[in-house]
């Protein structure tokens, strides 16, 4: 069952703005928000001050006034003006009960979804292709992979897409190092007019050796990358045994590249590549010649985007080189082409490394500007900090090189097996599932925590542990709430009947905070995925941990005699399941069954 529920914030709100309103003053001021001091109150708040001037009195006579007029609301049990005016206010522990019984209740858990649901393109991918992942392709996966779960929760339509990188030299590469060693293939004959074999003259082993081969070879040998750069243009041209082979690497390495995402918990909607955009060049860069955007400049043709707000220079889109060759630029701007008329999106956004902001930059403008896509298209860049390792610099192996992707996986999983074989309290048929689940929580939650613009530390140490601000803290929490409600179903007749029972109003201070914590659910999400900031809903699980924790430690909760009391608790219990479920869903993990 679905109701539709506002914020809590909102509804304290509306009682603040009606006393306001009543004193004669100006209800814009009438903002409540959250207290920073806890110790003192749970909501505060300050347009008295800033109102102060306006009507010649001093801040805590309009805070007083105010207070009069609060005095008796049942929304509050406590309302006191403190000087020099800051209003401080406690909830009705009644008030905030019943509003978790009717946030119980709901589907959503009060969190209600968008009014005008969007199409939105998320490209978070960028793997190249005959490549392994890498260490450097888990923030996008990792960010990306929330703010599209996000988002469908919030009722858009989130189209996921990989973004290969499947054109370009690389490719010439492979073709080139291919058919020194096996030039007998048939792809290799220009006369061959024949169905070439469905099965790759190569594994995904094989491939990930022969491009880092090629790519060395050329940089040696400019014969050797002159032939390799020959191969790239007869691909682009339609050379057929090519093509064919561009096929095969495309499979292999795709088949491969799932394999890891899913390890990850990531999915896409779209495996589509650079060489997907490739029909769309030509007429795209004929309109933007005929529409009197794109000129010659030193040889190149350019689009100018810089506009006269600007503070620092913005160069000029290059769309060809002076060779007529295009760029990651062109590619991108003919992505955006058939992603306009294949899914006409309202919005897309990028999930890149942030040091490439002006160059999306560029070709956003030049979007914008040549009508590639409508003004009220919304293209937005998630930039993110580099992943480092202890020593503060981009994360490497012990030798030095850039680490695999499923390196770095299984190096957590086994020192999370580890952890949980020390521990002793999961079965030795269970230790090997359960510490990929853990791991997986650690390595997510130790990414999605930060900011996402912001560098941070992997530290394997840190991010496994069981205590303090860690994905494996929050899945325990989970873990400890299911295995209280299973001992309850277990001793309770009437278990899911009391499941059903009203939340009654907090009979503690930590019962109470933890119920503050669960109310907060819906804005968190809303802020969360209006900002693009998964790092929102890390914090709030973390502080919604501690205080179902603080509440556990504090209350006999199977131990209650007064059954009426006793499924109050169990009631909040599923609720705080249910969130933080919810929110590690949002996140891209999920809690195991034991810990």
């Amino acid at each position: 069952m679905c109701v539709s529920m506002e914020k809590i914030s909102n509804l304290i709100c509306k009682e603040t703005e009606e006393a306001f309103a009543a004193c004669g003053y100006d209800t814009a001021l009438a903002k409540v928000t959250v207290s920073n001091r806890p110790d003192l109150c749970e909501y505060q708040c300050n347009g008295a001050m800033p109102l102060a001037k306006k009507e010649k009195k001093a801040p805590i006579i309009i805070a007083e006034s105010i207070k009069e007029k609060l005095s008796g609301n049942p929304v509050f049990s406590e309302v006191d003006a403190v000087k020099p005016g800051f209003l401080n206010l406690k909830l009705n522990p009644e008030f905030l009960a019943d509003y978790l019984t009717k946030m119980s209740a709901d589907d959503r858990l009060g969190c209600d979804p968008v009014e005008n649901p969007k199409t939105v393109i998320i490209d978070y991918g960028g793997p190249n292709v005959a490549k392994p992942l890498h260490v450097g392709h888990l923030r996008s996966a990792i960010i990306g992979e929330s703010v599209k779960r996000i988002g469908r929760f919030m009722g858009n339509h989130m189209i996921g897409d990989v973004h290969l990188g499947d054109w370009g030299l690389q490719m010439g590469l492979i073709i080139t190092e291919l058919q020194k060693r096996q030039p007998e293939l048939v792809y290799f004959k220009e006369d061959y007019t024949g169905k070439y074999p469905e099965t790759a003259p190569f594994t995904i082993s094989e491939l990930e050796e022969i491009y880092p081969t090629a790519s060395k070879k050329s940089k040696e040998d400019e014969a050797y990358k002159n032939e390799a750069m020959q191969a790239t243009y007869e691909l682009q041209h339609g050379r057929r045994g090519y093509q064919a082979l561009l096929s095969h690497i495309l499979n292999v390495s795709v088949s491969d590249l799932k394999k890891n995402y899913e390890r990850l918990e990531v999915s896409f909607d779209l495996w589509k590549g650079e060489s997907d955009a490739q029909p769309y060049i030509p007429d795209m860069v004929e309109k933007m010649k005929a529409d009197g955007y794109a000129y010659v400049s030193d040889g190149a043709l350019v689009v100018d985007v810089k506009e006269e707000s600007d503070t620092k220079e913005i160069p000029p889109c290059m769309i060809l080189k002076s060779d007529g060759a295009s760029l990651y630029n062109t590619t991108d701007l003919a992505t955006i082409v058939f992603r306009m008329q294949d899914y006409a999106p309202d919005e897309i956004i990028y999930v890149v490394d942030k040091r490439q902001e002006l160059y999306f930059t560029q070709v956003f403008r030049c979007a914008k500007k040549t009508g590639i896509v409508k003004e009220d298209t919304k293209l937005q860049f998630l930039g993110f900090g580099t992943m480092n390792g202890k020593d503060g610099k981009p994360f490497k192996t012990r030798e030095g090189g850039i680490m695999r992707l499923e390196s770095l996986v299984e190096n957590t999983n086994e020192e999370m097996r580890r952890k949980i074989i020390e521990g002793g309290k999961v079965a030795p048929e269970l230790v090997e599932e359960t510490s990929k689940i853990i791991s997986l929580a650690a390595i997510k939650y130790g990414d999605l925590s930060n900011q996402a613009s912001k560098d941070y530390i992997f530290d394997i140490d840190r991010f496994t542990s069981f205590e303090g601000n860690t994905g494996p803290y929050i899945l325990y929490t989970v873990v400890r709430i299911k295995s209280i409600l299973k001992k309850y179903e277990e001793s309770e007749e009437d278990g899911k009947d009391a499941r059903m029972a009203g939340i009654e109003a907090a009979n503690s201070d930590s019962e109470k905070a933890l119920m503050l914590e669960l109310a907060k659910f819906n804005e968190t999400v809303e802020n969360a995925y209006y900002e693009l900031a998964p790092h929102k809903i890390c914090s709030y699980i973390y502080d919604l941990s501690n205080a179902f924790n603080r509440f556990y430690h504090d209350t006999p909760i199977l131990g209650e005699q007064d059954e009426k009391r006793r499924a109050s608790y169990i009631r909040e219990l599923n609720l705080t399941k249910r969130v933080l479920e919810t929110c590690i869903g949002l996140l891209g993990f999920y809690a195991p069954e034991r810990m």
